[in-house]
C-alpha cells in the first residue's frame, strides 16, 4: 500500500517538474508570473501562479523539486526567494553563462532517425537558444534513448574552438553552444 502512495506522489512531483520547466524554460505566462532578464522568478508568485492554475505547490514542494531533479534543471537564489531554470530556454534570457574551454570532445545524444538531417546540416538549436552536449558518452546515450534508437556523436571541440565557436558550461554541467556544422561531428556507434 505504501507503494502506491509513493507512486502517486513521484507522478505529481513529476507533473509538477514538467509544468515548473514549461514555466522557467518556455512560457512564464502559462503560470501568470514574468521572469526578469535572467531568467530568474519570483517564487512566491511562481508559487501563486501554480496554484491559480490549480497545483497546489507551496515552498517545500518547490524546495525539494529542485533539491530532487535528477538532471539539475533549476536553481534557487541564495536567500531562496527566486528561482530559475539552467538552461534550455526557448525565450530569450541571459542565464550570466561564462564562455568556458570545453574538453576536447564532447557528445551529443540523438535518435537514429535524425542522423541524415544533422550529417546534412549540423546540430541546430531548434527552439532552445543553444545545442546542448555531454561531457560524457553515457549522458549522451541517455539523451538519445529518450528519442528512439540512440546514436552518439562525437563533437571535435578543439577544433572547432580554433574556427571561433564558444563554450558555456551550465550549472547543472550541460554544455552549451550555437550550431555544429556537420564537418565537427563524427558518428561514434549506434546502441
Amino acid at each position: 500500500m505504501e507503494n502506491k502512495n509513493d507512486n502517486s506522489k513521484n507522478n505529481k512531483w513529476k507533473k509538477m517538474s514538467v509544468f515548473l520547466s514549461l514555466v522557467l524554460r518556455h512560457q512564464p505566462d502559462a503560470a501568470g508570473i514574468t521572469l526578469d532578464e535572467h531568467g530568474w522568478a519570483e517564487v512566491e508568485e511562481l508559487i501563486e501562479g501554480f496554484q491559480k492554475t490549480g497545483r497546489p505547490l507551496d515552498l517545500e514542494m518547490l524546495k525539494e523539486i529542485v533539491r530532487t531533479d535528477e538532471k539539475g534543471r533549476y536553481r534557487m537564489s541564495e536567500d531562496g526567494t527566486l528561482i530559475r531554470a539552467n538552461q534550455g530556454h526557448s525565450i530569450p534570457v541571459d542565464v550570466e553563462l561564462k564562455e568556458t574551454k570545453p574538453p576536447k570532445v564532447l557528445y551529443h545524444g540523438t535518435a537514429e532517425r535524425f542522423l541524415p538531417s544533422i550529417m546534412a546540416q549540423g546540430l541546430k538549436s531548434m527552439s532552445r537558444l543553444y545545442v546542448h552536449l555531454s561531457g560524457d558518452y553515457e549522458t549522451a546515450v541517455k539523451v538519445g534513448k529518450r528519442h528512439g534508437k540512440p546514436v552518439v556523436l562525437s563533437v571535435d571541440t578543439e577544433r572547432m574552438t580554433r574556427d571561433g565557436a564558444v563554450f558555456y558550461q551550465s550549472e547543472n554541467g550541460v554544455w552549451l553552444t550555437g550550431p555544429v556544422e556537420s564537418k565537427y561531428l563524427e558518428v561514434m556507434d549506434r546502441e
